[in-house]
């Protein structure tokens, strides 16, 4: 019995090594995707932190309100009350000076806002309240922008970075635009997609554009046997990736910023408080109404001295609560001397 024929031998395609240029291409295309996740990464933590600055200044003002208001009506009150004093009352020049002491004292304490005259008032509050929009407004150094048409650059220093992102925002604008969409659908498609490009164009994210190019299959063609092709890519992937990182940089550095306002400050204290089990809003409304009382017994003390029902003499020694908040600060001050002896 004959056996039976064995099955012709395929070609087996010879595998070439990997030359200079494939290496260094795969190096920085590693190296572009690491750099999207991270900016992506930091611009999701970004946005999460200011959303929270918001939603917990939305609930501070839906819950504080009333007390903010009546510590505005206390301060303004004995803003008054001393300028009463200052300007009507028949006092000795060194007297008169003293008060003015005291009266200055109790704005450079906190408890009192300041006044750089009889007019302008520089109060440093917790939040500006938009009552109109009973929300709280928050600034950052980023400036909000809504997606334009116009081809404009939002940027007037013409920097290398902001031409290479013009140069892709027209590139994408030129094929994307909803004008050149031959039927209805396309056309609405496309309308998306240039809301996209208009948002990354006008804050200036490049890492976005480039989601973009990528995710809708617009970039060049390249032939991967072709040395001259591979090159210009790596040249190019190389400009890429440093913007990028300047991008990176910047999102980190903007992230940092905010961190250091005092609506940041507030948000990293909110979660320390809810760390441990209690409702941060309710501490915080505990101690606006602490200061309510403060600058309540502050109010009483200034109006009794303005409707003469305590001398001079009595007023000069200052309302007790100042006294003891002056007295505690000392306290404060010495301890940690002694804690850094200690050390």
């Amino acid at each position: 019995m004959p056996r039976p024929a064995s099955p012709p031998k395929r070609a087996t395609a010879t595998t070439l090594a990997p030359s200079t240029v494939h290496i260094r291409l795969e190096g920085l295309e590693t190296q572009h995707k690491r750099l999207l996740t991270q900016i992506k990464k930091k611009r999701t933590e970004l946005n999460n932190f200011v959303e929270q600055i918001r939603s917990i200044g939305t609930q501070l003002y839906q819950r504080t309100t009333s007390n903010f208001q009546k510590i505005k009506a206390l301060d303004e009150e004995i803003h008054t009350l001393f300028n009463e004093i200052l300007t009507k009352k028949k006092l000795a020049k060194q007297t008169k000076h003293k008060i003015a002491q005291i009266y200055h004292n109790l704005q450079v304490a906190g408890i009192i806002s300041r006044k750089v005259d009889d007019e302008e008032d520089t109060e440093d509050e917790l939040f500006e309240f938009n009552e109109q929009e009973n929300e709280i407004p928050y600034e950052y150094h980023q400036q909000q922008h809504q997606p334009q048409p116009e081809l404009e650059s939002p940027s007037a220093a013409r920097t290398d970075e902001s031409k290479k992102i013009r140069s892709y925002f027209l590139r994408l604008a030129e094929i994307f635009h909803p004008d050149k969409a031959t039927d209805s659908e396309t056309q609405m498609r496309h309308t998306e997609i240039m809301k996209e490009i208009n948002k990354a164009y006008q804050e200036g994210d490049l890492a976005r554009l480039l989601e973009i190019e990528k995710k809708h299959q617009v970039g060049e063609i390249i032939d991967s046997n072709s040395e001259d092709d591979l090159t210009r890519k790596c040249i190019r992937l190389e400009q890429q990736n440093e913007f990028l990182k300047t991008q990176y940089e910047s999102l980190k550095q903007e992230l940092r910023s905010v961190k250091n306002t005092p609506e940041g400050a507030i948000v990293s204290e909110y979660n320390k408080i809810k760390k441990k089990g209690f409702d941060p809003i309710d501490e915080i409304s505990l101690e606006i109404e602490s200061q309510i009382e403060i600058i309540s017994e502050i109010r009483d003390y200034v109006k009794d001295f303005h409707s003469a029902k305590m001398t001079i003499k009595e007023f000069l020694c200052g309302p007790a609560v100042l006294r003891s908040i002056n007295q505690s600060m000392i306290e404060d001050f010495l301890e940690q001397i002694l804690e850094e002896i200690g050390e």
